[in-house]
């Protein structure tokens, strides 16, 4: 008769992992936007008494996109705060070694059949890669002690509690990372609401009375280029910050990748059938 025996649950990673009420870090960046907007831009060192900007000032000029400026900054420093927060997460997820030095050192540790040496390097690295190689380790410490099934299922076995735990990591690496990849899309579409805005603007100064007003003018050119400069700053900053948390995510699922698939080889090699 088979015996089997329950692999033992993976450990969450320790220390920083990443907030979970991103909801709220848009509310504080659209404060702190607000009180931007308002108290900085809107100082009386950039606006004049009736409302002009003083000497072409740059703050003052921004400060005379609108409304809209303040919703383009929300989405600017919430990809801030968001990459701030990713950056510490990952750092957590990668542990504290160099990631490809710890899978070559697990691999080498495979290879010598030293478990020991390989869960000590687990210990010591912590973070998420630490932790998947951990249970894929037990796992096979557990298969050993198995008897009447076959390797096949054993190795299966070995694979099911490396993916188990790598599921358990990955929510924390992937974390508002959705948000950010929004926000790509949103700055885009909110600099070109305040362009349009701008320009009704214009076109409005420019139909009254037949004749332009010419400082009525320049303020909707002013406002719609000031937005749509705003919203391309933050999609830019939102595509780099998305594209380099992805690349060092795929960077960190690779080396799960790579190290299960070791466990897996080593315990092929070193067992045969049972009779």
């Amino acid at each position: 008769m088979a015996t089997t025996q329950k692999a033992a649950p993976a450990k969450k990673s320790q220390g920083f992992q990443g907030v979970k009420g991103a909801f709220w870090i848009i509310v504080v960046c659209f404060i702190l936007a607000v009180l931007f907007f308002k108290y900085f831009l809107g100082n009386s060192d950039h606006i004049g008494p009736n409302g002009e900007v003083i000497d072409g000032n740059m703050w003052g000029t921004i400060y005379k996109g609108g409304i809209v400026v303040p919703v383009i900054l929300t989405l600017l420093f919430t990809v801030l705060a968001l990459s701030i927060e990713r950056g510490l997460a990952l750092r957590t997820a990668f542990g504290k070694g160099k990631l490809p030095q710890f899978v070559s050192n697990i691999k080498a540790a495979l290879n010598a059949n030293d478990f020991a040496k390989a869960q000590d390097l687990c210990e010591k690295q912590r973070g998420t890669v630490a932790n998947v190689v951990g249970a894929s380790l037990r796992a096979y410490k557990e298969m050993e002690g198995v008897s009447g099934i076959k390797k096949a299922q054993k190795i299966a076995k070995i694979q099911q509690a490396h993916e188990e735990a790598t599921q358990l990591e990955m929510p924390t690496l992937t974390m508002n990372m959705p948000i950010i990849a929004t926000i790509v899309t949103l700055g885009t579409l909110t600099a070109l609401f305040g362009t349009v805005v701008g320009m009704i603007r214009s076109f409005a100064a420019l139909a009254a009375g037949g004749g332009a007003d010419s400082q009525a003018l320049s303020l909707g050119i002013s406002e719609a280029l000031v937005n749509t400069a705003s919203g391309i700053l933050t999609s830019w900053v939102a595509v780099v910050a998305y594209n380099y948390y992805t690349n060092k995510i795929d960077k960190l699922t690779f080396a799960l990748d790579e190290v299960g698939y070791s466990i897996a080889q080593t315990y092929e090699a070193n067992h045969t059938e049972e009779a």
